[in-house]
């Protein structure tokens, strides 16, 4: 069987196969959820002063970002689990966080700065953030590779980095509630870098997991 029959036969195949690896991702990262929550509970937990930085747009406008590249995310993967899906076309939906972090930076600099535009890039937790949003995305990934294996994707190194993707999204928007630097600045930087770093793990072990 030559290569072009192969990918029409799972692409036939997949028509049973989509709905069964969706189910499999959401199950997979309801099981992951627990151990990440765990995490953030033990570690974290939620920023004392919510109530009133909930009057904050920047705080609200984290989550925004964080959920606009953990949906799409989401989607993505899904689509690239079929062996003939391609990445053209959907792609776009990957600068949604992006458009919004530049509205809210140009937002910011419109305003009077209660800080230096140094002190809102720094912040105070940029640590906590490259190690906590990692730490988090780790179960999730593993849940989201779990339902992707179960897919057929023609390039898994993609696939794996649209896991990692996915479960820093979540990750960050439970991280975000914690957070106590809610300058765009800040989350365009360290939230940006931490997911870099899941997206790799995800691409390297997507790369040997989701192969068949």
């Amino acid at each position: 069987m030559d290569t072009d029959q192969l990918i029409r036969t799972l692409a036939a195949d997949n028509a049973h196969r989509a709905p069964r690896v969706g189910a499999l991702l959401t199950m997979g990262l309801l099981v992951a959820a627990p151990f990440s929550i765990l995490i953030f509970a033990t570690f974290l937990g939620v920023r004392p002063d919510v109530m009133t930085a909930m009057h904050n747009p920047f705080f609200d406008t984290k989550f925004a970002v964080t959920l606009s590249l953990a949906i799409p995310a989401i989607i993505i993967s899904l689509h690239l689990s079929r062996p003939e899906a391609l990445m053209r076309g959907w792609g776009w939906l990957l600068l949604l966080p992006v458009g919004l972090l530049a509205v809210a930076i140009g937002s910011e600099a419109m305003m009077a700065p209660a800080m230096p535009m140094t002190m809102r890039l720094v912040g105070k937790n940029s640590r906590w953030c490259m190690s906590a949003i990692p730490a988090m995305s780790l179960p999730l990934l593993a849940g989201a590779l779990f339902g992707l294996r179960h897919g057929a994707p023609s390039r898994p190194a993609l696939a794996g980095a649209l896991a990692g993707l996915l479960s820093a999204g979540l990750a960050a928007t439970l991280y975000a509630s914690h957070c106590t630097d809610d300058s765009p600045l800040f989350v365009a930087t360290w939230y940006t870098i931490a997911t870099a770093i899941v997206t790799a793990i995800g691409a390297a072990v997507g790369s040997r997991v989701l192969r068949y």
